[in-house]
């Protein structure tokens, strides 16, 4: 698994920041987050969303329809995201397991709804539904770059500012093993 990695010039060993933060209390809060939003998303659909639906012009229908599609498939993608990693923070699944099951969710396959015409037109409860859905999108599209995209230390482990600040130390005759 590749991760957002420092290592400091004293200290060669790398700090893993996205491996901590999918163990931590912080992490923990997103998978809350992203739960309730799931849970809140299909209360509002299934309930006033009906009722908000029917008073929508054609169109307005059409793109509701449309939209609230489109809202169920990003929180299904941002809660497998999130199941996986739970699961492998609690030990029921390996990291090799939960890169190969994560290559199956899509974290930006679906279009962004507040570029579309006449999304405006949308019940308000929509629009700010599908807006939280984006922010925790985007944070948790970082936070699995971070996790899972290329490594930022050098392939051979080589910390290219560890390297650089050894040339600066040779140069000013104050090198440090």
């Amino acid at each position: 698994m590749s991760e957002f990695v420092v290592t400091d010039a004293m200290d060669p060993h790398p700090i893993a920041f996205a491996e901590r933060f999918a163990s931590s209390e912080t992490f923990r809060d997103l998978f809350r987050e992203g739960m309730t939003l799931v849970e809140e998303t299909a209360a509002y659909l299934d309930g006033d969303g009906r009722k908000d639906s029917r008073t929508l012009p054609r169109a307005g229908s059409l793109l509701y329809t449309t939209e609230s599609m489109r809202l169920t498939t990003r929180l299904m993608q941002l809660a497998s995201w999130l199941l996986l990693q739970r699961a492998v923070n609690e030990g029921e699944i390996s990291s090799e397991q939960a890169n190969s099951e994560k290559r199956k969710v899509r974290l930006d396959s679906v279009p962004n709804a507040q570029r579309v015409a006449g999304f405006d037109e949308l019940p308000d409860a929509l629009r700010a539904l599908i807006e939280r859905s984006v922010r925790l999108q985007d944070r948790i599209r970082h936070l699995d770059q971070a996790m899972y995209g290329p490594k930022l230390v050098g392939e051979a482990g080589a910390n290219p500012v560890a390297r650089d600040l050894g040339r600066l130390a040779d140069a000013f005759g104050a090198r440090r093993d």
